[in-house]
């Protein structure tokens, strides 16, 4: 599935839809729709707050394994939370995206970077 979704809402419908048709029951697709939702919604929020946009969404499935990759234009690459300032809004998503899955971000140059996560059930 490609898509440039307008906002998080819509890249969660999105991938709802694309899983649907591909999770089999044997591999119990509410917690895998809730875990790849999860992160499709974090990695999306993540471009549109601090890199200005996305300008790539891909959701692929194989067997036991659903890659998400979202292209954005900044060049920064996203960073943990510092210790100690856990009392400040925001910088939550960054950590559960690496809880919930192999994360590679890939720098593109002046086009940006890509962030790709693995999720393997």
């Amino acid at each position: 599935m490609d898509a440039l979704p307008a906002d998080a809402a819509e890249a969660r419908a999105l991938v709802r839809s694309f899983l649907a048709l591909r999770v089999p029951l044997a591999l119990e697709p509410t917690a895998v729709e809730a875990d790849v939702v999860l992160v499709v919604s974090e990695l999306v929020t993540n471009a549109l707050r601090h890199a200005g946009g996305v300008t790539g969404l891909r959701v692929s499935c194989r067997p036991g394994v659903v890659e998400i990759t979202v292209r954005d234009a900044a060049q920064a690459v996203p960073v943990q939370r510092e210790h100690g300032k856990e009392w400040l809004p925001g910088g939550y998503g960054w950590p559960l995206v690496h809880r919930l899955a192999e994360v590679a971000v890939i720098p593109l140059g002046a086009e940006g970077k890509l962030v790709r996560a693995t999720l393997r059930f």
